[in-house]
């Protein structure tokens, strides 16, 4: 949190402080005696919305034991928490941490998510960072995002002109490679009663690790902290003495609520620690969780996903030096127990009659719901305390995605092999009929089958990578393997040096992988351009780039009906590990 500007410099040695539960900085009896009343300010944040603007479902659909989320419940509760004067409309800003758009439901992603933007821009967004889904379809496409026009290849799909944000997307540390300049505005001023209010939007340094390389083609992501006072010192000599992070990186609790800071950890505590301390509040997000913090001297909030909650955020600013006095969160869960707001509402009933009958087309058919959840834990190691810690391994729904993979790409391109990397499925599957809307839900990105030649020692060294970077890959039914418990995990520059995987047993169709023979695999682009940490993939040779992986997942189910969850038994452990 902002401190007066003669004190800042002394904040510097809170850096080492842990993050501890938000409590609002006391003003000073000799700043509460002197001078004109402090300007109140309110900023209403959200995060990683994900294009749901139709009601979330299941688990995504609650938060701090209500219903919550859906676009025309969060127009409604965000005009409610601008109030009913002009004022204090006037004194509101509203704010997004990244990720509003990509890995959308069905009703946005089939326009490009142009719906999810047009919601925003009526629900009166001001500004947004970037996040890394704002990549998912590479920089053009997120420039078209801001400034409208119809999509090059599909056109205006629902009839109408696409005219773009009317907010402004914010872009700090995201360059040009060939340039070196942001490839949107760094940062945005609103004045609020003459004192200006600045806004510094970033996405996390690691986007290109989990976004395909075509998405950030020509682009270069700087340090998060570095960039935040980088551009602090630049507002400041502007006269902004009032700055807000808007960061897509966050954090995670240990069993708090939503307006807690419980056992508080991740990439945005050490951020927030290097940050100056000018910077007055982070809003964050990517980690989907909800949290009020104080790290450092500084407010850090983050809204949860899916429009579930806003964070309601009140700024007091000196009237006279423009820096903020105070300022207290309190993160609100968008309940559905309001009126919707009847734009949104049109809005959404327009997209609705656009996508026609394609939604309910039915692809095939389970005998049993089919599930992403993570089963068969093996164990990793041992933490500071020396309690056994696990990394989790097989999804039937991931083995199903690694079949289908396979099948599209076994006759065509000879492989012999499919895996699947967990972050790509994204919903269950139910059991009885399935909708193509159902199978979109799971496999939403349209990534490439990207079919390739891996030597017998790269495949090896790609399962060793699982462990480096804590992602178990799903494998398809032709690959099996031991994980030995007490093996050791590779380190992030030395990928291959791992001893998890028991040598010998990895088999293809059964036969052993020999470490100088080449088989062909299938991965979806995403992959093969070294997502989520696995770089061996990019060594693989012969590419062939092939349907997208939503298609081979319906023509699997079509084929395949009625299809069963798959058996837990592509990977084995040396010891049997406890029930988590």
């Amino acid at each position: 949190m902002s401190v007066p500007r003669m004190r800042r410099r002394a904040a510097v040695g809170l850096a080492a402080l842990a993050a501890t539960a938000f409590t609002a900085v006391t003003v000073q009896p000799d700043q509460a005696e002197a001078g004109p009343k402090p300007v109140d300010v309110k900023l209403l944040a959200i995060n990683d919305l994900h294009g749901n603007l139709e009601p979330p479902t299941g688990s995504s659909g609650t938060i701090d034991g209500k219903a919550a989320g859906g676009a025309e419940y969060l127009a409604t509760q965000l005009a409610k928490l601008r109030g009913t004067t002009e004022e204090e409309r006037e004194h509101t800003i509203t704010v997004g941490a990244g990720d509003l758009i990509g890995a959308s439901p069905l009703l946005s992603a089939a326009f490009h998510d142009e719906p999810t933007i047009e919601a925003m821009n009526l629900a009166g967004l001001d500004f947004t960072s970037v996040g890394n889904h704002e990549f998912d379809e590479g920089a053009t496409e997120l420039l078209r995002m801001q400034n409208g026009g119809c999509h090059p290849v599909d056109g205006c799909a629902d009839g109408t002109p696409f005219k773009g944000a009317k907010f402004q997307y914010l872009s700090a540390n995201a360059f040009k490679t060939a340039t070196g300049q942001p490839l949107l505005p760094p940062y945005g001023i609103k004045k609020v009663d003459g004192i200006k209010i600045g806004f510094i939007g970033m996405t996390l340094e690691g986007t290109p690790r989990i976004v395909s390389q075509q998405g950030v083609a020509g682009l270069t992501f700087a340090d998060e902290a570095e960039t935040a006072n980088k551009y602090a010192r630049i507002l400041q000599a502007q006269g902004v003495q009032a700055i807000v992070v808007l960061l897509h990186e966050g954090g995670v609790q240990n069993g708090g609520g939503i307006n807690d800071c419980t056992g508080f950890s991740g990439p945005i505590v050490d951020i927030a620690n290097r940050m100056d301390p000018a910077i007055d509040a982070i809003v964050s997000g990517h980690t989907h969780a909800a949290y009020n913090c104080n790290i450092n001297g500084k407010l850090v909030t983050s809204a949860s996903s899916f429009g579930r909650l806003v964070t309601d955020i009140d700024l007091k600013l000196d009237r006279r030096t423009g820096d903020v006095i105070s300022a207290k969160a309190n993160n609100v869960v968008v309940t559905r127990d309001v009126p919707k707001d009847p734009a949104t509402t049109g809005l959404i009933d327009h997209y609705k009659r656009a996508l026609g009958p394609v939604a309910e087309k039915v692809v095939g058919e389970t005998t049993a719901a089919i599930t992403k959840t993570q089963e068969n834990l093996y164990q990793t190691g041992v933490d500071a305390t020396g309690k056994p810690t696990y990394q989790a391994g097989e999804s039937a729904l991931g083995n199903v995605i690694a079949d289908a993979q396979l099948a599209a790409t076994d006759n065509e391109q000879n492989a012999v092999a499919a895996f699947m990397n967990p972050g790509g499925v994204r919903a269950d599957l139910g059991a009885g009929r399935i909708t193509y809307a159902d199978a979109f839900t799971v496999q939403p990105f349209a990534n490439n089958l990207v079919t390739l030649d891996l030597t017998g020692a790269q495949l090896y060294c790609m399962l060793e990578q699982q462990f480096t970077v804590a992602r178990v890959l799903y494998a398809s039914s032709t690959v099996h393997y031991v994980v030995d418990v007490n093996g050791t995990t590779a380190p992030a520059d030395k990928p291959c040096s791992g001893t998890r995987v028991v040598r010998g047993s990895l088999t293809i169709d059964g036969a052993p992988v020999s470490d100088t023979a080449t088989y062909r695999v299938t991965v979806n682009n995403f992959l093969s351009g070294g997502g989520d940490g696995f770089s061996v993939l990019t060594g693989g040779t012969n590419q062939v780039t092939g349907m997208i992986d939503l298609d081979a997942f319906v023509a699997y189910l079509t084929e395949k009906s009625p299809v069963s969850p798959p058996a837990l038994d592509r990977i084995q452990t040396t010891a049997e590990v406890p029930a988590a």
